[in-house]
């Protein structure tokens, strides 16, 4: 609970309260007058972080109110953030470019050289995203996208998943410098970033419900057969019971033959519409909706090694 007591203690020095870790898990909180009257905390408060807490101490944990608390309390703030990764002091070259360029490189019909390497920045823009699909049960997760501004290309998961684990682990962190940005490229504009996320969202969320979806269209065959076995049963057995008062009729019907007969036709028609009214129950109760909604973004200005090449073809040749 280190990271969240952090957290939580930034949060709050932010809006101007006074705190004061307390070994092991605790938090001491002088509140200002605004946040003792958002949240009815006396002046002086302890949150505890841990397990088990000490008389007096409020806890706080990953559950759904203390999140909406601090989620009121960051607001808008940190959903974009721009930052620059420290580059290397001394970069190294890289070793070999040529088997890189050729392991990366597809060019059929033409031929390349390799003008030079030079250190240089790119833009990264990554972008979170969480997702909740709501139907006979509940799931929510957080999908990742990442995007090369420089060179306009689409990191893989594996990138962005490496390229996260490290920012977790950086200490290096500060603004970015304008020859750094200026190096890296301009900016996409929203409606780019709007068209180039659409479709990969959309694939990210459904190879990720992919599991859910298949236990739950499980369950409702399972369910759905479980409906038709229990009305096909009453069904069947109506019909046979219909079939045997029509055999037995007399040639002159009296009444009460015909209301025994129109009684099970009757509750023929009920059990046919008592099955369609529980096809449509689970229709509805197996309906998939999906909400989608921005969490945040990172631009980041990264170090790389950029390489030239001259690209000849028959008809021309280009950088």
């Amino acid at each position: 609970m280190t990271a969240l007591r952090s957290f939580v203690a930034d949060l709050l020095a932010h809006e101007g309260a006074i705190v004061d870790a307390v070994e092991p898990d605790g938090l001491d909180v002088m509140a200002p007058d605004s946040l003792r009257e958002r949240y009815a905390w006396p002046e002086l408060v302890r949150f505890g972080f841990g397990s088990s807490t000490a008389p007096g101490t409020i806890p706080i944990g990953l559950e759904n109110d203390w999140l909406e608390r601090l989620g009121d309390l960051l607001g808008e703030r940190g959903r974009i953030a721009e930052r620059q990764l420290a580059a290397p002091r001394e970069p190294a070259s890289p070793s070999s470019p040529e088997r890189q360029i050729e392991a990366a490189l597809e060019l059929p019909n033409a031929v390349w050289r390799l003008k030079g390497v030079e250190p240089s920045w790119c833009r990264c823009l990554l972008l979170a995203f969480r997702y909740t699909a709501i139907s006979d049960e509940k799931r929510a997760g957080l999908v990742w996208l990442g995007f090369n501004c420089t060179t306009n290309a689409v990191l893989d998961e594996e990138i962005v998943a490496r390229l996260r684990d490290q920012l977790a682990d950086a200490t290096e962190w500060r603004q970015a410098e304008p020859e750094s940005v200026a190096d890296a490229g301009a900016p996409w504009p929203a409606d780019r970033i709007c068209g180039r996320s659409k479709p990969l969202l959309d694939r990210a969320i459904r190879a990720d419900l992919e599991p859910f979806l298949a236990a739950m269209r499980r369950r409702l065959d399972r369910d759905r057969q479980r409906v038709h076995a229990y009305h096909d049963d009453l069904r069947r057995t109506a019909q046979q019971k219909l079939a045997a008062l029509e055999q037995a009729k007399p040639k002159k019907v009296d009444d009460k033959a015909a209301a025994a007969i129109s009684r099970e036709r009757l509750r023929i028609a009920t059990i046919e519409r008592e099955y369609a009214a529980k096809l449509d129950d689970l229709k509805n109760n197996y309906a998939l909706a999906v909400t989608v909604e921005f969490v945040q973004a990172l631009v980041l200005i990264a170090p790389v090694q950029r390489y030239s090449l001259l690209i000849k073809r028959r008809k021309g040749e280009r950088t």
